[in-house]
C-alpha cells in the first residue's frame, strides 16, 4: 500500500534507537524525509546515516534533550515543515511510589506529558493551514492497564492521553490527527532496565523473568521496533485521515479486557 506521504518531512523525537527509531525508519521507507533527534550526538548521527543510506532520504540528526524548551527550540529549527511529529521520551525510573519526591514527579510530568503538548503547540496550527497533519504519541500500555512499579509513568502518560482526547476532536476537520500508540512489552532497553529492576527484587535471574514475562503473553513473544513504527507509519498515512484521538494497543494480545 502506498500510504501518499514520501516527499513530506516528519521530526521523530527519541530516534536514535528502540521504538523511535522503529518509527524513523518505517517512516524512512515510504519515502518520508527526516529530523531525528535524541541525546547522544554520536548515536544520533549514527542513526541518522543508517535511515539516509539504506531509504535514500534526507535526514538531519539533532543531539539535544527534547524535554527542555532549548532542545525543542533546536529540533523544531532544523525541520523544514512538520507535516509529521512523533513524541517520545524516555520513561521515567520504577519504583516505589514511597520513595519519590515532588521533583520525581515534575520530572516525570515535564517529560512525558508536557514535553509532547509543547511540541503539539508548536506545530498543529501550521498543520491546521496546510491542512495536513499527523501526530503520534508513543505512550505506554500502562495507559489501559498500570504496572505497578511504574506509577510516574502510569500518571504523567495518562495526563496526556486525557489532553490529546479533547484537542484530537477540534483538529480533525482540517485533515490533523492526534493518536497515541501504547506499547507493550517490547524488545527494548527499557524493558531490559525494568526486568532488571524486577529481578532484583524478586531475587530471580534477569533470564528467568524475561522469560516469565514472554510467556505471559498470547503471542509468546516481545515486539519488535520495526513492527511498531509500521503502525506509527500507517497513522502517518493518507488513509488513516478518519482515524483521531485514539489509544492504538501493540501488546501481542497481553491487555485481557474486550475494551
Amino acid at each position: 500500500m502506498d500510504l501518499g506521504i514520501a516527499g513530506k518531512w516528519a521530526l521523530v523525537c527519541g530516534a536514535s534507537k528502540g521504538l523511535g527509531f522503529g518509527c524513523a525508519q518505517a517512516l524512512a521507507a515510504e519515502g518520508v524525509n527526516l529530523v531525528v533527534n535524541a541525546r547522544t550526538p554520536e548515536a544520533i548521527r549514527e542513526a541518522a546515516d543508517r535511515l539516509a543510506s539504506e531509504y535514500r532520504v534526507k535526514v538531519i540528526p539533532v543531539a539535544c534533550d527534547i524535554t527542555t524548551e532549548a532542545g525543542r527550540a533546536e529540533a523544531l529549527a532544523a525541520c523544514p515543515q512538520v507535516d509529521m511529529l512523533v513524541t517520545n521520551a524516555g520513561g521515567p525510573p520504577p519504583g516505589d511510589f514511597r520513595e519519590w519526591t515532588r521533583e520525581h514527579w515534575i520530572a516525570a510530568i515535564d517529560a512525558n506529558m508536557l514535553t509532547p503538548i509543547e511540541l503539539i503547540k508548536s506545530t498543529v496550527d501550521a498543520m491546521i493551514e496546510r491542512r495536513f497533519g499527523r501526530i503520534v504519541n508513543i505512550t505506554s500500555s500502562s495507559v489501559k492497564a498500570p504496572i505497578e512499579i511504574l506509577g510516574l509513568s502510569n500518571g504523567a502518560r495518562s495526563g496526556l492521553t486525557g489532553f490529546v482526547a479533547g484537542l484530537a476532536r477540534k483538529t480533525v476537520e482540517h485533515n490533523v490527527t492526534i493518536n497515541n500508540l501504547l506499547p507493550g512489552q517490547f524488545d527494548t532497553d527499557r524493558l531490559r532496565g525494568t526486568t532488571a529492576t524486577t529481578a532484583k527484587k524478586l531475587g530471580k535471574s534477569v533470564d528467568e523473568v524475561a522469560e516469565s514475562r514472554r510467556m505471559l503473553i498470547p503471542a509468546k513473544r516481545f515486539g519488535n521496533s520495526l513492527e511498531f513504527g509500521q503502525m506509527c507509519a500507517y497513522l502517518c498515512s493518507q488513509q488513516a485521515s478518519y482515524m483521531t484521538g485514539q489509544n492504538v494497543l501493540l501488546d501481542g494480545g497481553a491487555y485481557p479486557g474486550t475494551y
